[in-house]
């Protein structure tokens, strides 16, 4: 139990309160009567049995100890075979699955949700008309409708109690939050299974458990391709960004930030969730054309020459070339492309104004300029929020847009912002810095001419 011991005391409190239902709720069960005397126990057995074997093969999330199976098409099924108490009993199995060195307080977590999960569904399922046992084939449109108000109820509230654990824990961060939505899609889709495996009982009884058995196992499969997509997203993009930053030493951290406002603003304002996913990539690898500058023009210290200002000028485009194959990229190749452009047309490569300029770009503009206004730099240290935000003030309508403006300063004085760690200035030999910092809109670039 020793990982009891490490959690928060309103974490432990929690765990408890939900271990503690499951067992008031089977208690209740058995002291009331209840239908355990009259459930089918060899239906019973054979719905545990496949429960088992689909929560002992889970596909592992991002997230310490974390998992998710499509075991809870069972308990589903449970709900209409056997009604609320045994899709309980069903549930409250997951304490025996197979998986090995799991401790037994995520067991018993396990077991409590899927119990209240079941029961709960159980519940709505015969509110709605649902009558318990096995359905007869003319019978099974019958059962659609209090079906789908059990899945509907059952896929939430087994979200709900998960997401609150992680909070709780401290690991929230590390769930792939732009996936979430497409994850309740896909349980509401593995869900039907529960009602393919009542069906299929009508006519081939406890057999229908072993034919359904291959299509689960796909839906694990495509959970797992699912998050191994994702995690490969993330380290190409990680990957890039560290090899952005190598070129800097005070810009570390600089591209994440930047995604974090990207995401901020772009909830402000409303956007989907894929476009956010997209959002959040394209803050993320805005400077990657920056592997493009020399690095003695990014770390002159002065004016520079025109040719030397357009190679900076040119970084958008470059950044556009090396990610251009990276398919999943999106609407974000418009924001690395045109996150220099001004609302008033200045701006570079294309010199794009006002409603010209793709939303994404216009996004990224204002999140750029705001993190590199508070970061430390070489040639001065960090700025106070408010006095960034004043600049942006200053900035809306010429250099930035209005309404990005406004969105980002209602997020960060809603949800607040963390400003970055305080840099230690480097020995001279062992990293590079860049003398002016082309995003920060208080310091302009002074450009001389050759001529």
């Amino acid at each position: 139990m020793a990982a009891v011991r490490g959690l928060p005391w309103f974490a432990k409190v929690y765990l408890v309160l939900v271990i503690g239902a499951a067992f008031v709720l089977l208690g209740y069960s058995v002291l009331s009567g209840g239908r355990l005397d009259r459930l089918d126990w060899s239906n019973l057995m054979v719905l545990t049995l496949l429960f088992l074997v689909c929560e002992s093969v889970p596909t592992l999330l991002n997230v310490r100890q974390a998992a998710v199976s499509v075991s809870f098409s069972a308990v589903l099924a449970a709900v209409v075979l056997l009604g609320p108490e045994g899709a309980a009993l069903v549930g409250v199995t997951a304490m025996f699955s197979v998986r090995p060195g799991l401790p037994l307080v995520k067991r018993l977590f396990n077991s409590a949700q899927f119990a209240i999960c079941g029961y709960v569904a159980g519940r709505v399922y015969v509110g709605l008309g649902g009558t318990p046992g096995v359905p007869t084939i003319a019978g099974f449109d019958d059962i659609i409708v209090p079906f789908a108000g059990a899945a509907a109820v059952f896929v939430p509230l087994n979200f709900m109690l998960i997401a609150l654990v992680l909070v709780l824990t401290g690991q929230a961060d590390q769930v792939p939050l732009r996936g979430i939505v497409q994850f309740m899609v896909s349980y509401f889709g593995y869900a039907t299974f529960g009602l393919l495996i009542a069906g299929l009982w009508a006519t081939v009884n406890s057999i229908s458990a072993v034919l359904v058995l291959l299509p689960l196992f796909v839906a694990r499969w495509a959970f797992g391709q699912y998050l191994a997509q994702q995690r490969s997203y993330d380290a190409t993009i990680a990957a890039l960004c560290q090899a952005v930053e190598t070129k800097d030493y005070y810009t570390r951290g600089h591209c994440t930030r930047v995604s974090q406002a990207a995401g901020m603003i772009a909830e402000e304002i409303g956007m989907g969730s894929e476009r956010l996913r997209a959002i959040r990539y394209a803050g993320m690898l805005h400077d990657v054309g920056k592997l493009g500058v020399p690095t003695k023009v990014l770390q002159k210290d002065g004016p520079l020459s025109e040719e030397e200002y357009a190679a900076i000028q040119l970084h958008p485009m470059r950044g556009l070339e090396i990610v251009r194959g990276i398919d999943f990229l999106d609407e974000a190749f418009a924001g690395i492309m045109h996150h220099h452009e001004r609302q008033d047309g200045k701006g570079y490569p294309m010199g794009l104004a006002g409603d010209e300029i793709p939303e994404f770009a216009r996004i990224i503009a204002v999140a750029d300029a705001f993190d590199s206004m508070t970061s430390d730099r070489s040639y001065r240290n960090a700025r106070p929020r408010e006095v960034a935000m004043a600049e942006l003030r200053k900035g809306a309508g010429t250099q930035f847009d209005p309404v990005m403006v406004v969105a980002f300063i209602k997020a960060v004085d809603r949800d607040g912002w963390e400003p970055p760690r305080t840099v230690v200035a480097p020995p001279a030999d062992v990293a590079e810095t860049t003398a002016k910092d082309h995003d920060d809109p208080t310091v302009p670039i002074q450009v001389v001419s050759e001529r």
